[in-house]
């Protein structure tokens, strides 16, 4: 039996909980940055703001309060935004000791920094915990239908093989199955920059282009974010598993897709602000994303044409039907 901590009450961090407490064996605190969140979960028994229709198990503390979730936890699993993930730690250094499991189950690269989620806790952590045990939790996992118990299959990465093999254990079910693997780089990468490609995905369905469209587009995306990921330290393998092909074919096809759904309302020609204003404080990660996956790109000397034209339709305005016939023009090359 183990003390798991689940810090960020968005779809995910509240699915994650579901998950572990139909599994059973633990005790669990689900944390949220929000005292309002937190009081509503608790007066309703339901995440109302982020994942409705799906009551929490009476057993499943919900705070707001992090000195009341982390010092007793050994799992720790974080679910924040990419974008609050530094500001986070931050907030949790003091709480936190050598020994705890931390999990990042974030999607994302930092703006400006272009660090793995994993990177920037280190970078926060390092100061202040000897030892850190990190692992990276990542794969093909609608919220919505891992809390309607769906079966489905992720993975926890970690160059700490005990990390691992705790999670593993701890966390599989009989509807959510892990899988363990020690290329953080690629599993991290994989589940960042598919968001990227499920944005494109996404355009393409909205200019009403059909599946011969989308099916290029997806292939020429594995072999863009493959790149990107191998040039970075991962392995090619990693990014045709689950953290990779898996996530990447869920997100950019999959009707629940946040970032698929706003490349669908681009396509049709509508602002972008109005389109994240419609997510009612939901996350797309793609839409930061694409450009600190750029900047990383340019760092390492790696071509990417779909998520420039991607940057392009997002942050200059580019008409998406335009962006298309210029990747269709690319000069030939060989696959």
């Amino acid at each position: 039996m183990s003390r798991i901590a689940v810090m960020g009450s968005g779809a995910w961090g509240t699915a994650i909980a579901l998950s572990l407490a139909r599994r059973g064996g633990h005790f669990l605190t689900l944390w949220a940055h929000s005292p309002q969140v937190a009081a509503d979960i608790k007066a309703t028994g339901e995440n109302k703001a982020f994942l409705p229709g799906f009551r929490l198990p009476s057993d499943v503390a919900v705070t707001s309060d992090v000195t009341e979730a982390l010092p007793s936890a050994e799992i720790v699993v974080s679910v924040m935004p990419s974008h609050y993930v530094r500001a986070s730690y931050e907030l949790f250094a003091p709480h936190l000791r050598s020994g705890q499991l931390l999990v990042s189950a974030t999607k994302g690269i930092e703006d400006y920094t272009y660090l793995r989620m994993s990177e920037v806790i280190s970078d926060v952590l390092r100061p202040h915990i000897e030892g850190l045990s990190l692992g990276v939790l990542s794969g093909p996992s609608f919220a919505q239908e891992v809390a309607a118990e769906a079966p489905t299959a992720v993975t926890i990465a970690s160059n700490n093989a005990m990390l691992a093999a705790q999670v593993q254990k701890d966390f599989s079910g009989p509807t959510l199955r892990l899988y363990t693997n020690d290329d953080v780089v690629g599993v991290e990468l994989g589940g960042a920059l598919k968001n990227v490609i499920a944005i494109a995905a996404g355009i393409v369905a909205g200019l009403g282009l059909g599946h011969n469209s989308t099916a290029g587009l997806i292939t020429r995306g594995v072999a863009e974010v493959t790149r990107l990921a191998v040039a970075c330290g991962g392995r090619r393998e990693t990014l045709a598993g689950l953290s990779g092909l898996g996530d990447l074919v869920l997100t950019c096809t999959g009707a629940l897709s946040r970032n698929r759904w706003v490349g669908m309302e681009l396509g049709k020609e509508r602002p972008l602000p109005e389109i994240i204003a419609d997510l009612h404080g939901k996350v797309a990660e793609g839409v930061r994303t694409t450009s600190a996956a750029l900047g990383l790109a340019k760092r390492h000397g790696v071509e990417m044409p779909i998520a420039e034209q991607v940057q392009a339709i997002l942050h200059a305005g580019k008409h998406p039907r335009q962006a298309m016939q210029e990747l269709m023009s690319r000069p030939g090359r060989d696959e």
